[in-house]
């Protein structure tokens, strides 16, 4: 029996497209707890959807978890704005209720951490952990740049994606399989999200991920007033996983060396771990997932 499946929960404007993986508990390391493990509540970047996190699920085969496409994404893309972090925190809180989850170790990554960010500040009593995936800490803003500015010049590629189109499935996979930062990890899985993201028909199939949602978001998560008070957040036990390489698998990474010192300076109680040989996108969608799953265990007896 497969462990995914897939439910809707209601939340302003409709439903949100919430997909699960069923933990089996007969799975656990052995000698651990016999109190259940809190879920695994995972959030993706700015332009993903919800089968990101498959590579997650298939480490934490014990844990439950759970993972909507945000709202303007994925199969939730009929949802409504207006957008921004706060907006997505409360639809998870929504879905905590609708499962019947009293708590879960939030996850994100890239915006999905600001997501994850803000949902622990903004109702601490439903976060069980937190790990922060390449995202979470302000991204550096260059006094000269707006945060349009800055949102292209790190999401350039995927943003560009959202107003293509592709007269076939093929023509889509053709597209990510030549990606720069998937080198070598191209494979059934990576197949299998790439085609979960068009909709619309051939020969003009397009991104499910709206263009308005992203372009609020941006610039939400670059000067938005709920990021910067959820900072303080990084001032209790937490985890930021930086990836080596960044957006195209090489250097710059989104967190270069110099931020990454500030931060060990300014949040002392912040655990920090750079991971090597993976990039902005494999740290979830590849071989990083294995160090995200040991920080989610970390966390969770902590």
């Amino acid at each position: 029996m497969s462990r995914y499946g897939a439910v809707t929960v209601p939340v302003r404007g409709g439903l949100l497209h919430v997909g699960r993986w069923s933990g089996d508990p007969s799975l656990a390391a052995s000698g651990t707890t016999q109190v259940p493990d809190p879920p695994v509540l995972a959030v993706h970047g700015v332009t993903a959807h919800h089968l990101s996190w498959g590579w997650l699920a298939d480490e934490l085969p014990a844990r439950e978890v759970v993972a909507p496409d945000l709202r303007g994404r994925g199969r939730s893309r009929e949802l409504p704005g207006p957008w921004g972090m706060a907006t997505h925190a409360d639809d998870l809180v929504a879905v905590l209720d609708a499962l019947g989850h009293e708590r879960a170790v939030l996850v994100g990554h890239s915006m999905g951490a600001f997501v994850a960010l803000v949902t622990a500040h903004r109702h601490p009593d439903r976060c069980a952990g937190l790990v922060l995936v390449d995202g979470g800490p302000p991204l550096p803003m260059p006094p000269s740049m707006s945060p349009e500015e800055v949102a292209e010049a790190v999401i350039g590629p995927s943003l560009r994606r959202l107003d293509m189109r592709f007269e076939d499935h093929e023509a889509h996979r053709a597209l990510w399989r030549a990606h720069p930062a998937l080198a070598g990890e191209w494979g059934p899985r990576m197949e299998a999200y790439a085609d979960s993201d068009l909709c619309g028909s051939e020969p003009a199939l397009a991104s499910r991920t709206v263009r308005e949602a992203v372009d609020a978001d941006s610039r939400d998560l670059l000067v938005g007033a709920d990021v910067a008070r959820a900072q303080e957040v990084l001032d209790t036990p937490a985890t930021l996983l930086v990836a080596e390489h960044g957006m195209t698998g090489e250097a710059p990474p989104l967190y270069g060396a110099e931020v990454v010192a500030d931060l060990r300076r300014r949040r002392p109680r912040l655990r920090l771990e750079r991971l090597d040989a993976v990039n902005h996108y494999t740290v979830v969608m590849g071989v990083g997932a294995r160090a995200v799953a040991a920080s989610v265990r970390t966390v969770a007896t902590r």
